[in-house]
């Protein structure tokens, strides 16, 4: 009985220093994972869209491009003007829908309506969400297709012919949603241009990983993404109590038999968070979404676990990474906790191994993170991005740190959104506008007016 009992313990502490050893390298063994998946996109993936069409006007697909807005007077009058002027497509329209703004945003709508009478706006009166104004503006869309198209975003002029090729290819019926490939338009501060660095790496590797080696995309970009508005219908829509409506609508859509799919050859420009604060309370949002996302789908996944293999090896991915954001919030506790004992106490060695683990730690780990993101860098947008390697230094110190943070500070909440006690509603982050000012634009005129 004695060997039986000793061979299970050992067992046991074999796989209990193994997960550890994999907790403790996660972020290095995601560098390289990623970077070979980059590698197997590039050389091995058969389905990527090649042939690209120009789409007669007599068979464009009707598009409504939906706005939602909430408190955007400094930006939705660039936005919106962009939308209806600048697109290379005829067949669409523009709906915004006006979630509860208490600033100028109803007025300057208002006057937009004015110059462009094929402008719709819906008001909402009382802020109930993103997922709330998109469900409500779907009843009153037109079109076919949905293209959601956040109030600070714009895309690039030929993307809706771009969008619809994806759409109207051979075998797309099973198509449900299109999410395209992010930029960014404010950089002029330091945190924003390392932004450009980080959606490089998020973008540029890890989605054509996902959808190159797994067949499947974790999350849509909501800020500029393109739906069937059946495949919608389909799902119930988007779901009202979530803090992030574009994650959960894509497992929701894929767990249904959806098809999705990245675009990187479809840009679209957005601003980003200027300052740490802000930027925090993004990524808290991000954080709790995901969490919320592991919450509602980890019994679909453990139940059919081979019903849809890459979709099983993306839920294990994330559930690793919620793990170690744990792992990392409780040994940085203990390295402070012993790095001050040691000072305390005087111990040379202790202090003189504590800092040596952690530079060799961090060492290895950047060394994986500038790997993922020069090879991120070179297949974004031709390499034209490479000139933001300088600036990888802080996203690894900084994102990576505040991602595991995040998700942490948002565990509680997220679990209280699944048990019901939810909310959707929404508030912008700051906006910083990019537009050159113009004094006879809807925002300015308004002022005048005013």
């Amino acid at each position: 009985m004695m060997p039986v009992v000793t061979s299970f313990h050992s067992l046991f502490v074999f796989l209990f220093e193994a997960f550890i050893t994999l907790l403790a390298t996660y972020p290095i063994i995601g560098g390289f994972s990623w970077f070979i998946g980059a590698f197997c996109y590039t050389f091995l993936f058969k389905h990527k869209q090649k042939d690209w069409d120009t789409i007669p006007v007599e068979a464009e697909p009707f598009i409504t491009i939906m706005v939602p807005a909430h408190n955007e007077e400094i930006v939705i009058a660039h936005t919106v003007e962009y939308l209806l002027t600048k697109l290379n497509y005829v067949n669409y329209e523009v709906l915004v829908m006006d979630d509860g703004s208490t600033d100028h945003t109803p007025q300057i709508l208002q006057l937009l309506q004015k110059k462009y009478p094929n402008l719709r706006v819906i008001r909402i009166e009382k802020n109930k969400g993103k997922a709330h104004a998109f469900n409500i503006g779907l009843g009153f869309a037109k079109g076919e297709l949905i293209l959601s198209n956040d109030a600070d975003t714009i895309p690039e002029p030929n993307a809706l012919n771009l969008y619809v090729n994806y759409f109207i290819r051979e075998g797309a019926t099973n198509i449900g949603a299109v999410t395209a490939n992010m930029d960014v338009q404010n950089r002029s501060k330091l945190i924003a241009k390392s932004q450009t660095v980080e959606f490089s790496s998020i973008v540029g590797i890890i989605k054509r990983t996902q959808i190159g080696v797994f067949g499947g995309i974790y999350a849509y970009s909501g800020a500029n993404t393109m739906y069937r508005k059946d495949a919608l219908i389909d799902v119930g829509l988007f779901r009202q109590d979530r803090a992030t409506e574009d994650i959960s609508v894509a497992w929701d859509q894929q767990i249904n038999g959806w098809l999705a799919v990245f675009a990187p050859k479809i840009m679209f420009f957005m601003e980003v968070p200027e300052n740490l604060n802000m930027l925090y309370h993004q990524r808290k949002r991000w954080a709790k979404g995901g969490t919320e996302v592991w919450l509602t789908n980890w019994k679909k996944v453990l139940i059919h676990p081979f019903s849809n293999i890459g979709r099983t090896f993306m839920f294990i991915d994330q559930s690793v990474s919620i793990i170690w954001s744990f792992f990392f919030a409780v040994s940085s506790f203990l390295f402070i906790l012993y790095f001050i004992k040691y000072l305390i106490t005087g111990s040379v060695g202790g202090v003189h191994s504590l800092i040596v683990l952690a530079f060799s730690m961090g060492c290895f780990e950047i060394i994986a993170g500038l790997f993922q993101l020069l090879a991120a860098l070179i297949a974004d947008d031709h390499g034209k991005k490479l000139k933001y390697l300088l600036f990888a230094p802080l996203y690894m110190l900084v994102y990576w740190v505040m991602n595991a943070v995040t998700v942490v500070t948002t565990f509680v909440p997220a679990v209280k959104t699944i048990l019901g006690l939810g909310s959707g509603t929404w508030k912008s982050p700051e906006r910083y506008g990019t537009a050159p000012f113009d004094e006879n634009s809807p925002t300015s005129l308004y002022k005048k007016e005013a």
